[in-house]
Parts: structure tokens; C-alpha cells; sequence
């Protein structure tokens, strides 16, 4: 039997399924907004009706995270954005605005390129392919090799639906054979129109620099100020809760506590009591050698474990029942490990004299590792609450909520999304929760308003040259100095 290179096979599936969606967009460009609608609302259905299951493929596979929350983001990614789109016409003429006299007509991208993490995986395929789909595109979805086969199961089963309901075959499709060429060849390939790029940074930056339309996402070294005059009890409980939901997988979690020193005290008991430990020096420092190499890169096998994992992996014990680990910091930066992006149930803790102080602290943390993407503050005077909404380098500044589910509109009124763009200080163009408005184009048919102006009327001045005899006695001045000669 033949046995053919790895990469090569996988450029080839990736070339494949490239023009296989290709073909099955240029009929779905076509298709109504009834059929759009009734295809979308079949796979939000299966989707949600498959999330247990597909919860427990993704945590068997990659072995990040709880299972039962899990369940729930496929929920959300199914049930929660589809209702959050399902209103959005995408076909034909979509507004007008009849005193200016403008139509604005859908128009799809195309292929989209859909890289998915692997802490997130059957969550974010099912997302991405309802707000693709939902817009008149294609789907290729490359997934995190680490959580290949679950997301190949999430893709499959809303093909499998979208098809018996009327969709080409071939709209939407994920790789099977994983690889970086593959993925590569995927985003560059000749039919992909847009990449929709989800996943750690060098993959982000991989998107970008194709020379094609991308979405990426930044890290979220997301910090949160729990202010004198906060609810404290239910901010312990929502910080304990949102750090430890799915062992702190979603980029939106919280890294680090900022307390306002009055009430610090408060704060470190009820969250203690919710299932915090707080780590000794000692413990502090196992942790920054198990979480992150010299050069400050995570260790892949810490993501998404829970507490006791942890503790046992760093070598020291902790009370049964503990949920978060929390390490109490004093620097920002390259030097405190600590102070990064943590994918799992490690948590900051800082102190900090009223909310001006904790407002510079929450900013050199954005800086050192989360810029433009996500803040949660916890407080109810409104002049401190606008402040921070004022001054962080964030797009979502989510108050008095859990950062996983407020951020990515769970709890909040910003768009279901599982990708939350960073803008421009993020390296990212958008800082919106990308949705399906993102995944297509708006033409506008205009009629006159207002007539031309006059000086847009007349004609210009005709340009002047020499007469036909003028030219004649140039020419014959200067052949007659070069015979001269």
C-alpha cells in the first residue's frame, strides 16, 4: 500500500474542500431568505440537541476543562447565537432609507477559512458555521489538531442537517488530515475570501500575514477591579465562578484580581469561602515554574486543569473542595510569570489604594498581555464604572458580571460570539463580537439627491499649445544647429 506524506495529503484535502465549497457558494449565493433561515434553524437545533455529546468528545480528546460546562457553550454557540441572528436579513435588499434615497443589498464574502482552538473546539465550529452559513457563505473549518476529531463530528452533523434541508453539498466542510501546510494552503488558496481566525497568537498572525480579509482575535489578559463600593459578596462569588467555568478556557476569563485595599480583606474571605486558595510564596513560585517555560510560554499540559490537577502537578497539597488557586502579586510584566495570560485555574491577586491606583494597575496588565480585549469591574458608583470604560485599551467592559459569560453576551447585551475581536490596539480589525454582520458585504443603489455643482458643469479651459508653424520653426532651428556643428 502506498502511504503518501502527511503534509502533502493534507494540502491536498485543503484544495479540495477549498473548491468543493466554492462551487456549493456560487448556488448558496443564490438561495432565499427562507431557505437561509429554515437551514440555520435546523443546524442550531441539532446542534443543541448534540451538545452533551459533543461536550464529552471535546473533553475526552483534549482533556481541558468540565464537561457539563462544555454542554453549556455548545448551548450558547447553538440556541444563543442563532437567536441573536436569526432576525438579521442577509438576502436581497436589507435596509432603506427612503429620504436619502440609499438601498443596501446583502452581498456574500464567499469561503471562509475558520481556524478553531482547541479550548473552545465544538463550541466555536458550531458558531462559526451558523454566522457563515447564515450569511450566504461557504465553510472550511481547520481545527486544532489536539481536538481534530470532535470538531470534524460538530461539522459533520450540521453538513448532514444542512444538506437534508436544502443546502449544497459541500457549503460546509472541515479537515480531517491536520496539518500547518494544510492550514496554510487553506487560507491563501485562490477561492478563500475570509479567514475567521480563533486560536492562539502565532496562528492569529499567520491569518494576517496571507494577504487575505481576517478576523483574529488577541490574547485576553483580562484583569478585574472589585471597587470600595461593589457588592463584594457577589462579586467573590461571580470571580470564583467565572475563573473556575470550564478551568478558565475561555480567553475572557479573569487573570487577576484587582482589589481596592478598604475592602481586600472582605473580598479574600468570601471568595475563600466560595472555594479560592490562596497559594503561600512558596507555592507561588512551583506554580510559575509548572505554568510557564523561561521564555514565557504556557505549558499546553496545564491548560484547562482544574485545582487539585494543578497542586498535585506543582508538588504541594491543597483542601479538598478548591476550585481556583490564587497568587498574590506585586509586579506586572516579564518578570512575574504570574501576571500572563493563564489558561487554567490560576489566578492573580493585587491590592491597590483607591480606584486611580487600581485603574493603573488593570492597565499594565492589558498592556503587558490583553490589549483591547476585555476589563470586568465590579463596583456601583457610576463615576468610577465610566472612568474605566473611559480610559482601559478594551472593547468589551463588562460590569458586575462574570467576565466568561458577560464578554461573550451570555449575561450582557453585547452579541453572542466566540470570537471577541481586540481592534487595532489588539492587532485585530474590528473590536466587536464578530457575528454574522461581519460575514458579508453591504452594496448601496443610490439615486440622485441633489443636482451637480455648477463649477462641476463647465467645461475647462482648452489647453494651449504652439501652432503647427511654431513647432515647424523649432525643428528647423535645430536640425540646422546640429549641421552647423
Amino acid at each position: 500500500m502506498t502511504e503518501f506524506d502527511k503534509d502533502l495529503v493534507s494540502v491536498q484535502e485543503a484544495r479540495d474542500l477549498t473548491v468543493q465549497a466554492y462551487e456549493a457558494w456560487k448556488v448558496w449565493s443564490h438561495a432565499s431568505q427562507e431557505q437561509v433561515d429554515s437551514v440555520c434553524a435546523a443546524m442550531a437545533e441539532a446542534a443543541y440537541a448534540a451538545s452533551e455529546r459533543l461536550a464529552r468528545m471535546a473533553h475526552e480528546e483534549t482533556g481541558y476543562g468540565v464537561v457539563a460546562h462544555k454542554q453549556l457553550k455548545n448551548e450558547f454557540a447553538a440556541r444563543g447565537v442563532w437567536k441573536s441572528i436569526k432576525d438579521v436579513r442577509t438576502v436581497g435588499v436589507i435596509r432603506v432609507d427612503v429620504e436619502k434615497k440609499l438601498y443596501e443589498i446583502a452581498w456574500p464574502m464567499g469561503v471562509v477559512a475558520a481556524l478553531t482552538p482547541s479550548t473552545n473546539p465544538t463550541s466555536t465550529v458550531i458558531y462559526k458555521i451558523l454566522i457563515a452559513v447564515k450569511a450566504r457563505d461557504a465553510i472550511v473549518v481547520a481545527p486544532h489538531p489536539s481536538a481534530a476529531k470532535c470538531c470534524y463530528e460538530a461539522a459533520s452533523l450540521m453538513a448532514k442537517v444542512a444538506e437534508e434541508n436544502g443546502a449544497p453539498h459541500g457549503l460546509i466542510a472541515c479537515l480531517q488530515n491536520i496539518s500547518l501546510p494544510g492550514t496554510q494552503e487553506l487560507m491563501s488558496h485562490k477561492y478563500t475570501a475570509l479567514i475567521l481566525a480563533t486560536g492562539g497568537t502565532p496562528m492569529v498572525r499567520a491569518a494576517h500575514s496571507t494577504g487575505k480579509p481576517a478576523y483574529g482575535v488577541g490574547p485576553g489578559n483580562v484583569p478585574v477591579y472589585v471597587d470600595r463600593s461593589a457588592d463584594i459578596e457577589k462579586a467573590a462569588r461571580y470571580i470564583v465562578a467565572s475563573k473556575a467555568f470550564d478551568c478558565s478556557t475561555i480567553c475572557a476569563t479573569e487573570q487577576a484580581v484587582v482589589a481596592d485595599a478598604p475592602i481586600a480583606r472582605r473580598l479574600e474571605e468570601l471568595m475563600k469561602r466560595e472555594g479560592a486558595y490562596f497559594v503561600d510564596d512558596t507555592q507561588a513560585n512551583l506554580l510559575r515554574k509548572l505554568l510557564f517555560t523561561a521564555d514565557g510560554v504556557m505549558n499546553t499540559a496545564t491548560v484547562g486543569k482544574p485545582a487539585d490537577t494543578l497542586a498535585a502537578m506543582a508538588g504541594f497539597a491543597i483542601p479538598r473542595g478548591t476550585r481556583i488557586l490564587v497568587a498574590r502579586l506585586t509586579r506586572t510584566g516579564k518578570d512575574e510569570p504570574l501576571s500572563r495570560e493563564k489558561l487554567t485555574t490560576v489566578l492573580g491577586w493585587y491590592e491597590e489604594n483607591g480606584w486611580e491606583a487600581g485603574c493603573e494597575r488593570c492597565i499594565e496588565l492589558i498592556q503587558f498581555g490583553g490589549r483591547g480585549h476585555s476589563l470586568i469591574i465590579h463596583a456601583k458608583d457610576q463615576n468610577v464604572i465610566m472612568a474605566f470604560g473611559l480610559e482601559k485599551p478594551v472593547f468589551r467592559i463588562a460590569v458586575n458580571t462574570m467576565g466568561t459569560m458577560g464578554a461573550i453576551g451570555v449575561t450582557t447585551g453585547v452579541m453572542p460570539s466566540l470570537t471577541l475581536g481586540a481592534g487595532g490596539v489588539g492587532g485585530s480589525i474590528t473590536g466587536d463580537n464578530v457575528t454574522v454582520s461581519h460575514l458579508f458585504n453591504v452594496k448601496r443603489l443610490v439615486y440622485e439627491t441633489s443636482a451637480p455643482p455648477l463649477a462641476a458643469m463647465i467645461p475647462g479651459e482648452p489647453r494651449v499649445g504652439p501652432s503647427p508653424e511654431e513647432v515647424e520653426a523649432v525643428v528647423r532651428s535645430v536640425v540646422n544647429e546640429i549641421l552647423n556643428r
